[in-house]
């Protein structure tokens, strides 16, 4: 089977001859903790959703379409100091960060947000100058006469927009107004947040049509990250009043033009919003974050094969010794087995996992993979 026929399977819980092999990637730290382990790290691509080889992953494509701010803020660094440095983003977000244990960009800790572009509507209504969807910057050049051609006879899996690029409703709204301001807007500034996830909507349904004119894609992922370890970061109640509406109208959209799949990615618990995207006309979820209790036996259990997943092996795991690796997978084993599920690390793999024991859970997922999981 080529790379895309096995994919499609899996999500149409068909039988294939493997399952596929995907992987979403290393903290920076990680990847210094390997190399003083042994690990020839310049022989790695380290671009592991396109598919590392040296770990035996599976190839996929994915179309650089820009859904961001064109143009974007202009980075600046407002203050440094010996401990932390205060820099304004291109996405217009200020933070403050500590300059310890900071890898290539990446930090131990999360940053303390400082201000967003959007405080009022009219914010917004002047931040969505950065948003136009015709702009041909968009695009890749020379896409209809590079690109189309191979994506047209290809027999690997070809994704709308890079990962990350889709950005959803509560990510945008996040981004533009920060975690506690969208909090508090959806009840004190309710016209402002329904002109957003509207917007959101015409946005990349209009950024995304082009393409989908001249192309089918086999799945888009959708990033919303509106959820924490103990439940969503809004209620059912306030998804179905403001988001659903929308999100109905772009996966229609999506699917209606050539896309197979729509994926939501989202951390820590989103289990109560599940039923809500659903029916609007997602497949599915992932990463399954096991820290918030995303377990893929149990929602595999409550869903059934209508919701599809990725993701669902415990990072923490993997710090551990052999046997518990084993133990974890074997769990996975039934789901793994019914399709409509890949297994890959639930997140980034942290810098507490020796390159001994990353490699022995790769060598026991193929075997997951291939149905030989004793």
């Amino acid at each position: 089977m080529t790379n895309r026929e096995r994919f499609i399977g899996v999500m149409d819980c068909q039988s294939v001859d493997r399952v596929p092999n995907h992987e979403l990637g290393v903290w920076p730290q990680t990847k210094r903790r390997w190399a003083d382990e042994g690990l020839d790290i310049h022989n790695l691509h380290w671009d592991w959703f396109t598919g590392e080889e040296y770990f035996g992953m599976d190839a996929r494509e994915f179309i650089p379409l820009n859904y961001g701010m064109l143009p974007e803020f202009d980075q600046e660094i407002i203050e440094r100091t010996t401990e932390y440095e205060i820099v304004r983003h291109p996405n217009g977000i200020i933070t403050k960060a500590l300059v310890a244990g900071t890898v290539n960009g990446a930090r131990m800790s999360m940053d303390q947000y400082l201000s967003f572009p959007v405080r009022e509507i009219g914010d917004f209504r002047e931040l969505k100058k950065r948003y136009n969807a015709e702009d041909l910057g968009r695009y890749p050049p020379q896409w209809r006469e590079i690109m189309l051609p191979r994506w047209r006879n290809r027999g690997h899996v070809l994704v709308l927009g890079r990962n990350g690029a889709v950005l959803g409703f509560y990510f945008r709204a996040r981004e533009w107004m920060g975690t506690e301001n969208v909090s508090l807007a959806w009840y004190e500034k309710p016209e402002l947040m329904h002109e957003m996830m509207a917007f959101v909507a015409d946005f990349t349904i209009e950024t995304s049509r082009t393409l989908l004119e001249a192309i089918d894609t086999d799945y888009v992922v959708i990033h919303e990250d509106m959820a924490m370890k103990n439940g969503p970061l809004l209620s059912p109640d306030l998804y179905s009043m403001f988001i659903f509406p929308h999100m109905a109208r772009l996966v229609g959209f999506l699917k209606n033009n050539g896309v197979r799949y729509v994926m939501v990615d989202s951390d820590g618990d989103c289990e109560l919003l599940i039923p809500l995207l659903l029916e609007a006309g997602a497949d599915g979820v992932w990463p399954l974050e096991r820290a918030a209790g995303m377990d893929p036996v149990k929602l595999r259990a409550k869903f059934g094969k209508r919701l599809r997943m990725w993701g669902g092996v415990d990072k923490r795991v993997l710090a551990q010794d052999k046997k518990a690796i084993d133990d974890h997978l074997r769990a996975l084993a039934p789901v793994v087995e019914q399709g409509g599920y890949i297994p890959s690390v639930d997140h980034l793999v942290p810098p507490d996992v020796p390159l001994a024991s990353f490699c022995h859970y790769m060598e026991r997922k193929k075997e997951l993979l291939e149905g030989a999981f004793p």
